[in-house]
């Protein structure tokens, strides 16, 4: 437990540093592209119409609406929270042996540079979704005051993301196929959570295998907030404690995992 704390207490006292390293990470990202930060809206988008014409149009044909929503509107509170996630694991994780002599040659944490990259992430997340808001309230397909749901899903995905992230950002050093299996279980959770399919419309397993799935967990509260007329909150109380339980679980390990192998990153490059 007190490790947690030091882990936390880190975060805070370089809150600065994390914000401007954020900053400069983003500016630097698409610096020599001539739409400069605009692909971080025009990457999404363009994925989301690859999605609808091949799931949208192409699979489900003329089946328009899901669960009360156009297709496009499903899809994309389902495919943004998931990008999100995507690129909050993929970055995080990857974010220290990425830098890890900047780490070496200067003295502050290497746990900074996992905020750093879930800040990318989140900044990311809210230009899309500013995208969904207007969309939302143009159509009326939620309650403005459901919209403090989004509050609950970074809170929750950051969580989660950051006990998935301080396990792989070590791992991922000390055992080189780990990159290679962690994009692989990423793509698998891709297809098992509800991004563009229903879980009303899913046959048992599929929903037995989304109850067990934080991230269709997450997806979901992220689309009641936005797009549904139900409360603001997916799932019950078994559902929230058995996401949480998961989530400190996953933390608890992965705090002791970094503090245990900082110190010898570099032996094993």
């Amino acid at each position: 437990m007190f490790k947690i704390i030091e882990f936390f207490k880190e975060q805070w006292h370089h809150r600065r540093l994390i914000w401007k390293l954020s900053i400069y990470n983003i500016k630097s990202q698409y610096a020599n592209h001539y739409l400069g930060a605009f692909w971080n809206i025009l990457q999404p988008l363009l994925q989301v119409m690859i999605y609808y014409v091949v799931f949208g149009l192409g699979l489900r044909g003329d089946k328009a609406d899901v669960e009360g929503l156009p297709f496009i509107v499903y899809l994309i509170t389902g495919l943004f929270p998931w990008l999100f996630i995507q690129q909050g694991i993929n970055g995080a994780s990857n974010s220290i042996q990425g830098q890890l002599s900047l780490v070496t040659k200067m003295k502050f944490p290497a746990s900074i540079l996992l905020s750093t990259s879930l800040l990318n992430a989140l900044f990311n997340l809210m230009l899309v979704t500013s995208i969904v808001v207007v969309i939302s309230l143009w159509n009326g397909y939620s309650e403005p005051i459901h919209y403090l749901g989004l509050l609950y899903f970074i809170f929750a995905s950051t969580a989660l993301l950051f006990g998935i992230s301080l396990i792989m950002s070590s791992l991922v050093i000390i055992i080189r196929d780990m990159k290679n299996i962690l994009q692989n279980i990423i793509r698998m959770f891709f297809f098992m959570t509800p991004i563009f399919w229903s879980l009303t419309e899913a046959n048992e397993i599929l929903q037995t295998m989304a109850s067990l799935n934080p991230f269709a967990y997450l997806l979901m509260n992220y689309r009641y907030a936005m797009a549904f007329e139900e409360a603001p909150l997916y799932g019950g109380m078994s559902d929230h404690l058995y996401f949480w339980t998961l989530t400190l679980i996953l933390v608890y390990i992965g705090v002791h995992i970094h503090y245990r192998f900082k110190n010898k990153l570099v032996d094993y490059l």
